[in-house]
């Protein structure tokens, strides 16, 4: 499948300060960027802050004043096999070492407190088993509510409200896998067929020898997802670190078939 990407971020910066930008497309083997252009109006100057070992691509720069930035690409996405029936779980020991760091609990994933209530609700389901037993009971139990988190908000907190946005899903549906002894990641995506349009999040589980992407919402197909950059949870994915102070003016996210 080919997608169009076209994002647009209208920010003003009342002071001079530093940005990091991570919006682009990432270099990943499931996904092909075809054509892209990246555009600062006015312009600045950029210093290019991509990860070779994750694919992930960002830029640093610093401004004051309004800036428009303009993000436009085609990106190919190939076919993804993300079934998890028959994906098996694999013993700590066996697991590769990039995978350790996302069985551990984080700012917005407290998965050690979690531990007794997975085990009560998803019971002797191991690996893929138990990560769709885990997103069928997000599915069923929480609502998807703009404007009831926010940036504060952890895991624990949607799990008592029953209700959140597409991190908050996420947030939920990591902490129980990590909890359950599965590796798992948030991640930030263009998505198809979101409504309404935006920078979506959703998760990466390691069974079954690789990372399988699913969307705990429901609300996108993940054949219709590209990737622009994953981690711990939200905290490492976010589309804009400002190391200062901005007011954001406008923002559009569009993501069409081609």
């Amino acid at each position: 499948m080919r997608v169009r990407l076209e994002t647009r971020l209208d920010y003003d910066f009342p002071e001079r300060v530093e940005s990091l930008l991570q919006i682009e497309a990432a270099v990943a083997d499931d996904q092909t960027v075809v054509e892209e252009r990246l555009v600062f109006d006015p312009p600045v100057q950029v210093t290019r802050r991509d990860d070779p070992v994750s694919g992930e691509r960002r830029v640093a720069f610093t401004h004051q004043g309004r800036l428009a930035i303009a993000y436009d690409a085609v990106v190919e996405i190939d076919h993804r096999d993300m079934a998890l029936a028959e994906a098996a779980q694999h013993p700590i020991a066996e697991l590769p070492i990039d995978t350790l760091p996302y069985l551990r609990g984080s700012r917005y994933c407290p998965s050690d407190t979690f531990e007794t209530i997975a085990d009560q609700k998803f019971g002797v389901l191991k690996g893929g088993a138990r990560v769709a037993a885990v997103a069928a009971w997000i599915a069923g139990h929480l609502e998807y509510r703009i404007g009831c988190s926010d940036a504060r908000t952890t895991a624990l907190e949607t799990y008592v409200q029953r209700a959140g946005v597409c991190r908050d899903f996420a947030h939920l549906a990591i902490t129980l896998c990590r909890a359950s002894d599965i590796p798992a990641r948030v991640a930030s995506v263009y998505a198809l067929t979101l409504e309404p349009p935006d920078f979506h999040a959703v998760v990466e589980v390691f069974v079954g020898g690789r990372w399988r992407l699913l969307d705990p919402t429901g609300l996108a197909p993940i054949d219709g997802l590209v990737r622009i950059a994953y981690g711990r949870d939200a905290a490492d994915v976010a589309f804009l670190t400002i190391f200062g102070k901005a007011t954001m003016v406008a923002q559009s996210v569009t993501v069409t078939a081609v």
